[in-house]
């Protein structure tokens, strides 16, 4: 027993990261990830077999994690098979029935096996059955919160803002009053910033419930981490610790990256891609011959989607704006009948050859910090927020669901640094 209390106390810490299995929330816990790694710390990041497919697929990131002695990727099971198309809102309505029994059991068999044992779990703050796995085995778990501080705020009050009637909305009352019940948010927040599940008549959906049921029970780990900093969310991280005093904003973390990386490694460092899809980075090129601060870029992110008729009306929009813009369509993001939406994509890009430039998916980061950018026309998840703020880029805001409607109400007057769609 002396022998292994020596053995555990001359080794460094090993800690599992444990993602939900959608890309914005594996890009940040892959920057979390390397961090620890780079700071010393033993990783194991669990993915989905899914998703992990997907990582290697697109990048070199089995390399280039071989240079932290100790890093190593174990995947485990989504509970769906492979050929699953994972589109639409396919994970909430199969987390709860589907994804989770499978999940948790196969946590604890990675945790049980693991040698040299995990000293501590670092779960996305959704994997609510993480907290009891871990509490099974008697490993400490940290909770993090992928979500912006003020919606995660916002979903752990959704329970007072309903006792105190403000919910549900009815459909012909005026999307612009006030919800008093968020505290911290009672002078901006308003009926059509609350997030999309929150417009539904009936308060007992069983997305609502999930969603609430989650972010409670997070407060129930050792301890909370947020991407963020005091200075962009200090008065709402205030109001999260009067519920959990172990909370720390430790973000945002893709500058804390870059920052430690090219420290060690120059500015000339290429950082490792942490996207599902294949980038293309010819955008950059196209970028090289703009002036500065001309082009507006539009994405959309990871999981939205737009029926051909959306897609088409949003290029006539920047064709008519007569601004330069750089435009991502996700493969498969666009709704139609067989073929069409590639046809329409293959079309317009065509068309746009004097104006803009469209890519399948870009370097974000990178193209957000290049001089040629003078706008974001974004949906507001709160990576692509994150990122638009650290390179000073603003806002144009067209959220879409989940955290970005709360989102895009903070951006524009809360930092004003943005212009809000929905309003």
């Amino acid at each position: 027993m002396e022998e292994q209390d020596r053995s555990s106390q001359s080794r460094p810490p090993h800690v599992l990261i444990f993602p939900l299995p959608l890309q914005g929330h594996i890009n940040t816990m892959i920057n979390l990830a390397e961090l620890l790694a780079v700071a010393g710390f033993k990783l194991t990041f669990l993915n989905s077999h899914h998703n992990h497919k997907r990582l290697v697929k697109f990048n070199n990131i089995a390399a280039h994690f071989e240079r932290y002695p100790g890093f190593e990727f174990k995947t485990i099971t989504d509970g769906l098979p492979l050929d699953h198309p994972r589109s639409g809102n396919w994970f909430l309505d199969m987390f709860e029935d589907t994804m989770e029994p499978k999940m948790k059991q196969s946590l604890r068999e990675v945790l049980v096996n693991s040698s040299p044992p995990v000293d501590c779990i670092i779960a996305d703050w959704f994997l609510g059955f993480a907290l009891d796995v871990a509490k099974e085995v008697g490993i400490p778990i940290i909770f993090f919160c992928t979500s912006s501080p003020c919606c995660f705020w916002v979903y752990y009050s959704i329970p007072d803002i309903i006792q105190a009637g403000e919910l549900p909305i009815n459909g012909s009352e005026d999307m612009d009053r006030l919800i008093t019940t968020v505290p911290g948010m009672e002078t901006y927040l308003r009926c059509r910033d609350l997030p999309t599940f929150c417009r539904k008549l009936d308060i007992e959906d069983s997305i609502m419930k999930l969603i609430v049921k989650q972010t409670r029970k997070s407060l129930q780990a050792d301890a909370l981490i947020l991407n963020t900093a005091e200075e962009l969310d200090g008065p709402i991280l205030s109001q999260i610790r009067t519920k959990c005093s172990r909370v720390y904003a430790v973000g945002p973390l893709h500058a804390q990256l870059n920052t430690r990386l090219n420290a060690k490694h120059g500015q000339s460092y290429d950082h490792i891609s942490n996207t599902l899809w294949e980038v293309d980075k010819s955008c950059i090129f196209w970028l090289n011959k703009q002036p500065n601060r001309s082009v507006i870029y539009v994405s959309f992110g990871s999981i939205a989607s737009m029926s051909r008729e959306q897609l088409v009306e949003l290029w006539y929009g920047l064709l008519n704006s007569k601004t330069k813009f750089l435009l991502v369509v996700r493969p498969n993001s666009v709704i139609g009948k067989d073929g069409e939406g590639e046809d329409v994509v293959m079309e317009l890009m065509e068309k746009s050859k004097d104006r803009g430039y469209i890519v399948n998916w870009a370097p974000q980061e990178a193209v957000l910090n290049h001089p040629a950018i003078g706008g974001f026309f974004t949906h507001n998840g709160w990576n692509s927020t994150l990122e638009s703020v650290v390179a000073g880029v603003p806002m144009i805001c067209w959220p879409q669901f989940a955290d970005q409607h709360v989102n895009s109400r903070v951006v524009s007057v809360v930092w004003k640094i943005g212009l809000d769609m929905k309003d």
